[in-house]
């Protein structure tokens, strides 16, 4: 079943969370966790979107982000 669609935000910040398939680990080692920052930060410099807190785990993420000029589902297609 789809998920339902993600409501507007007043304000534009969003809770955002990444989870693995079926919780699988998506991050194995520390060059993982770098590459994904290296990532974020690559597309936030592209989008503008600020990134106010985030937290990283081994099988999910959890961003809490602004959105700016382009909508986070765009972000993260």
């Amino acid at each position: 079943m789809p998920r339902a669609a993600r409501d507007k935000s007043s304000t534009g910040i969003y809770h955002v969370m990444l989870r693995g398939v079926n919780h699988q680990i998506i991050f194995e080692d520390d060059e993982d966790y770098q590459k994904f920052l290296r990532t974020l930060k690559h597309t936030k410099e592209k989008s503008g979107y600020i990134i106010y807190a985030y937290c990283l785990m081994s099988n999910h993420i959890h961003l809490l982000i602004k959105e700016a000029e382009e909508d986070l589902g765009i972000v993260f297609r």
